[in-house]
């Protein structure tokens, strides 16, 4: 009998994102793992089924080949889905073949396609300072993840036995039958597309080949990261099914506000810098904060609110190498809510020096001109 619908063993629709995959994936594993049914056949079936249908649709180019498919999820756009309609040259056997040996792993005959299967890509975030963002840190994770089982160093059979190759496919993994002019294939029922059967499992990991641990890994977190970065750590993800290789660790990085800088997405910092109204008008030499110390930088006379000045190449590191960042500042222009007499007399002669100047009068002049040109079109 052909293997039931991946998205259906999963229980998740055709449209999934790759993200509800993978969370209807550890539902369903959590529920069905054999550490938490031993002794339970239907649940080491179920679990086997359910990891077979993850490792389909986890991976876009596989999920991409399984929804081309027809009867079977595979094949292209033949009759009954099967390319070339499945006739006698019709390229059904090559080209299905070729599908095959791209979801299963296939080898040669014989060498068993899923023997050996890379474990999965784990996540996991860490928690930054901005400070240790800025100069870089080594940081410690702990991940639950998945082990070679140590009773049977991952082969999945009791010690002292190996697995052999299925004696129904003869270790390819599939197997072919024959309808007609028809010629189909489909995972082996045997031993579920593995091309090998286990006769004596692992007692401790009932035949899988990993068990569950927490590992610790230190991090070398680059300077300059920011919130969201994402460090790679190869081979550290989970163990692979049956002696394969582990998958990928990916640690995203979390930073803590600062209460003076601000990062922004071009890797370059910010920071509002209060001026007074003299220092915007008359121009100034001011202290700045750096991630170095105390800096000077100089304020235009006739500054505007809002303006901002770089100060190049005393921002963050460049993660990849390539010097460091620069730093804005946004000039914002304090204005004094309260004045004692001796201020209010200068502010007065201040206007009065300005001749009573009128911020808003090319405002109000062009509105006015729009009105007018309203009433003329009306």
């Amino acid at each position: 009998m052909a293997p039931r619908d991946f998205y259906e063993v999963l229980g998740v629709s055709k449209s999934a994102s790759q993200d509800e995959i993978k969370k209807a994936y550890r539902e369903l594993a959590r529920k069905w793992h054999p550490d938490r049914n031993p002794d339970d056949a239907e649940a080491e079936e179920r679990f086997k089924e359910i990891q077979q249908a993850y490792d389909a649709l986890s991976d876009p180019e596989k999920r991409k080949q399984y929804d081309a498919g027809g009867m079977f999820g595979f094949g292209g756009a033949g009759p009954g889905g099967f390319p070339g309609g499945g006739f006698p040259g019709g390229g059904f056997a090559s080209d299905l073949g070729d599908i095959f040996s791209t979801l299963f792993n296939r080898g040669g005959r014989g060498q068993g396609p899923r023997a050996q299967q890379q474990g999965r890509d784990l996540e996991t975030e860490v928690q930054l300072s901005f400070d240790q963002a800025m100069r870089g840190a080594q940081i410690t994770v702990a991940v639950p993840t998945t082990g070679p089982c140590g009773t049977c160093h991952g082969s999945g059979a009791k010690p002292g036995t190996a697995p052999k190759p299925c004696p129904r496919c003869e270790g390819t993994g599939i197997d072919n039958q024959s309808q007609g002019f028809f010629s189909i294939s489909q995972p082996c029922p045997e031993c579920g597309g593995q091309g090998s059967v286990i006769e004596d499992p692992c007692q401790t990991c009932r035949g899988s080949g990993v068990t569950q641990e927490t590992k610790r890994y230190r991090v070398n977190v680059p300077a300059g990261v920011h919130d969201g970065s994402r460090i790679r750590l190869a081979g550290k993800g989970e163990a692979g099914f049956r002696e394969g290789p582990r998958g990928d660790l990916y640690v995203t990085t979390r930073v803590a506000a600062s209460p003076v800088f601000k990062q922004r997405p071009d890797g370059n910092l910010e920071v509002d810098l209060p001026i007074s109204v003299t220092e915007a008008i008359q121009g100034a030499t001011v202290e700045v904060p750096t991630l170095n110390g105390i800096k000077r930088i100089k304020i235009p006379a006739g500054t505007q609110h809002g303006t901002t000045q770089r100060l190049r190449g005393e921002g963050p590191p460049r993660t990849k190498g390539d010097g460091r960042g620069d730093i804005y500042y946004r000039l914002k222009i304090e204005v004094p809510s309260e004045l004692d007499d001796d201020q209010r007399e200068a502010v007065e002669k201040l206007a009065d020096a300005l001749n009573g100047r009128n911020p808003r009068e090319a405002l109000l002049a062009a509105a006015g001109s729009s009105d007018a040109g309203e009433k003329v079109s009306g």
